[in-house]
């Protein structure tokens, strides 16, 4: 019974608020996002701390990383954005945990809700840049822009989609 309610084992007990029932792809979804973000990050960083050395992208033309990657926009207030990009997906993927969505906390919500909009926020910053700064586009940072809309939108409809534990708790809130 409890698999079907959405209460965990000790959420049955007297005065403990049950964990708000939640879309069941809601937590595989966006840690599988969050994690596939941090790989393409972790490896536009590398690239960023080798100088492009080994960067698998095309050169010359509209689709060129290099051009992208080592021009004065791929700096956000002095910081290089593919570090940014790492610390991002790695708060994202702390948010995004089975364990984090599970906790009955609207607060939590609220945060995760916020930062991922501030991801998809640098990330439409970052389109533009490429398409009216630079004329070029790195597929890889396309990439990390479309995990960073994907991740918005589920966590945005799967917020909208959670249903509340106990309507009593709300009021307590």
């Amino acid at each position: 019974m409890a698999a079907r309610t959405g209460l965990g084992p000790t959420a049955t007990g007297a005065g403990v608020t049950p964990a708000p029932r939640r879309p069941r792809w809601l937590a595989p979804l966006t840690a599988t996002l969050s994690v596939l973000g941090l790989l393409v990050s972790a490896y536009l960083t590398y690239e960023h701390l080798t100088d492009n050395a080994t960067l698998a992208c095309s050169v010359n033309g509209v689709v060129d990383c290099a051009k992208v990657t080592s021009s004065p926009w791929s700096g956000f207030l002095g910081v290089p954005v593919a570090p940014l990009g790492l610390v991002f997906f790695a708060v994202t993927l702390a948010l995004c945990l089975p364990a984090a969505w599970r906790r009955a906390d609207r607060r939590l919500d609220a945060v995760r809700l916020a930062w991922v909009t501030v991801g998809l926020g640098m990330a439409l910053y970052l389109v533009w840049a490429e398409l009216f700064r630079i004329h070029a586009i790195c597929l890889w940072c396309t990439g990390v822009h479309v995990l960073t809309f994907a991740l918005w939108v589920a966590v945005l409809f799967g917020q909208i989609l959670t249903e509340p534990g106990d309507p009593a708790s709300d009021a307590r809130d």
